[in-house]
């Protein structure tokens, strides 16, 4: 089946409905040459989205996406690379303007720093990473704007948001004709589903909000291989990733992977596949960031793209009563 496309919201851009992000993977588990080799699969089989942000790898993530891109050789046009911000990396006692904040100083400075690790003249989009509850919206919002009539990005959004602040900076944007928030990038899989659905409701048709949704497979829990618990070499086995264990393993969750196994195989297709198609069939996702740190993973997740034809009516309401009793 040939990639899907959709438009990012109401905006006119179009992503793969399946993109690749850098999340863990880049730096921690692939290097410059897996990276290229990656991309380059990714790109063969329709992606044209490639998501990374400015604190993974504290910078280094960047820098081999960057690395990546000008070995490939692509026409800028051909793709889409995002970038995020809030955390910051210099982490140092007096660099208060640096790290968990979205002020003005911070923001026309760190995209700066992306555009050079990254060696691009401009991204197509750049997120909030998270909320700022001690910077003034319009200070941020208006930043973002900047940053696009600068010519330095051009599509703004967010990144687990809540939809009432969303909706504020939408509408501060919408009061002075800047340029206004059309993406947000909230964790969404079957296993956490309410802020999709039930929260950020309202803003589809209000504000034409589009997702470009993370986590599709709860960090690897949705394909299965937690079941015995951490395997070596797995994210829940890496440095830093110890928040993911206790979810990783909970008994209640993996016999609801166990289920939807068996459904994916009466569908001829892996439950990872299955997660994925899930996710991608919802209408209000854009695109669905996977991530891969060997390229038969990233083949493999491709794959999902065949799923979609096959998540019916019937099948959806059996994966609702496997995981809805169990979600977040």
């Amino acid at each position: 089946m040939s990639m899907v496309y959709r438009r990012m919201g109401r905006s006119g851009l179009r992503l793969s409905v399946f993109s690749l992000g850098s999340w863990v993977t880049y730096h921690n588990q692939v290097d410059n040459g897996a990276a290229t080799e990656m991309m380059a699969a990714a790109h063969d089989a329709g992606v044209n989205f490639f998501d990374n942000a400015e604190a993974y790898a504290q910078g280094r993530s960047e820098e081999i996406m960057g690395a990546a891109l000008k070995a490939l050789r692509w026409p800028r046009l051909n793709y889409v690379v995002s970038s995020k911000y809030f955390w910051g990396l210099d982490r140092a006692g007096d660099a208060v303007n640096r790290r968990d904040t979205l002020n003005r100083k911070y923001l026309m400075q760190a995209v700066d720093g992306s555009l050079r690790r990254m060696g691009l003249e401009h991204l197509d989009l750049i997120y909030c990473h998270r909320p700022d509850p001690n910077t003034p919206v319009d200070e941020t919002v208006r930043a973002m704007n900047d940053l696009i009539v600068q010519g330095k990005a051009l599509y703004w959004g967010t990144s687990e948001w809540s939809a009432t602040d969303i909706r504020a900076a939408w509408d501060i944007a919408d009061r002075h004709g800047w340029h206004r928030p059309v993406v947000e990038q909230p964790q969404y899989h079957l296993l956490h589903r309410q802020r999709v659905e039930q929260e950020y409701a309202p803003l589809y048709s209000h504000c034409g909000i589009g997702l470009t949704t993370w986590s599709p497979l709860a960090s690897g829990l949705l394909t299965g291989k937690y079941a015995q618990g951490i395997p070596a070499g797995s994210r829940g086995e890496l440095e830093g990733m110890g928040f993911l264990r206790e979810g990783l393993t909970s008994a209640a969750r993996n016999a609801a992977v166990a289920q939807l196994g068996v459904l994916a195989q009466e569908l001829g297709c892996s439950t990872a596949q299955l997660a994925l198609a899930w996710v991608a069939h919802n209408p209000h996702v854009s695109s669905v960031i996977t991530g891969a740190s060997r390229l038969s993973q990233l083949q493999h997740n491709l794959g999902a793209l065949a799923v979609l034809d096959k998540l019916t009516p019937e099948v959806m309401a059996r994966m609702d009563a496997i995981t809805q009793p169990l979600a977040s």
